[in-house]
């Protein structure tokens, strides 16, 4: 599968008169892929549930995989946080994370999550949003730090980790928690990350 699914100019290519297709294929599948998972789920199945012929899924979306990384396509948006100080970058970029996730977050960033631990593609999903837009965001904020990549990562994990007990596990107190003191907490915990001395693999601690 490349990096550029077929679908993503596809209002392009098809133009409006497809559009409603496109999109009731496009819901279909991420119910669909939520729900039962990638390999379950069949093109007759996100065809019967969109009340299109499974030829139009592929003439669309080009194939199930495909399909899939459209919907599942996440753009965080990241803030940019080259101008934003150092000590206040890890409260700075929690807040943005959390926020869009308040509302429910969207339909493609609630499927990626769900599927993630057991889809190969929802992981790797998750590893290009970590490579293409947290680490360039952080990178700018670090950009003399030759840790940053090993930090963003640990950052990433702190969002994710957050998100995931808040959201969809519904852990008590953090899914009841007011969102404030969550969203400082968990930017506290990020700064660390940011911010503390790194030790090499087998070295010891400072003491």
């Amino acid at each position: 599968m490349s990096d550029v699914p077929l679908a993503t100019t596809g209002a392009m290519r098809f133009g409006p008169r497809s559009r409603p297709a496109r999109e009731a294929i496009l819901a279909a599948a991420r119910q669909l892929f939520a729900t039962d998972g990638f390999e379950k789920t069949t093109v007759r199945a996100i065809a019967g549930a969109a009340g299109v012929d499974p030829s139009m899924v592929i003439r669309y979306y080009g194939s199930k995989a495909d399909l899939y990384a459209v919907a599942s396509a996440v753009d965080l948006q990241v803030i940019d946080l080259s101008g934003v100080p150092r000590a206040e970058v890890g409260r700075r970029f929690a807040r943005h994370m959390l926020t869009r996730w308040e509302d429910g977050g969207n339909e493609a960033e609630v499927l990626l999550l769900r599927t993630a631990p057991t889809e190969p593609l929802a992981a790797s999903g998750i590893q290009k949003i970590f490579a293409r837009q947290v680490l360039p965001a952080l990178r700018s904020a670090f950009p003399d730090d030759p840790d940053i990549e090993t930090r963003a990562g640990l950052v990433l994990s702190q969002g994710l980790g957050a998100v995931i007990a808040r959201h969809l596990l519904r852990v008590e107190p953090l899914a009841s928690m007011d969102f404030d003191l969550l969203a400082d907490a968990v930017g506290d915990a990020m700064q660390l990350h940011l911010t503390r001395r790194l030790h090499s693999p087998g070295a010891r601690p400072e003491n």
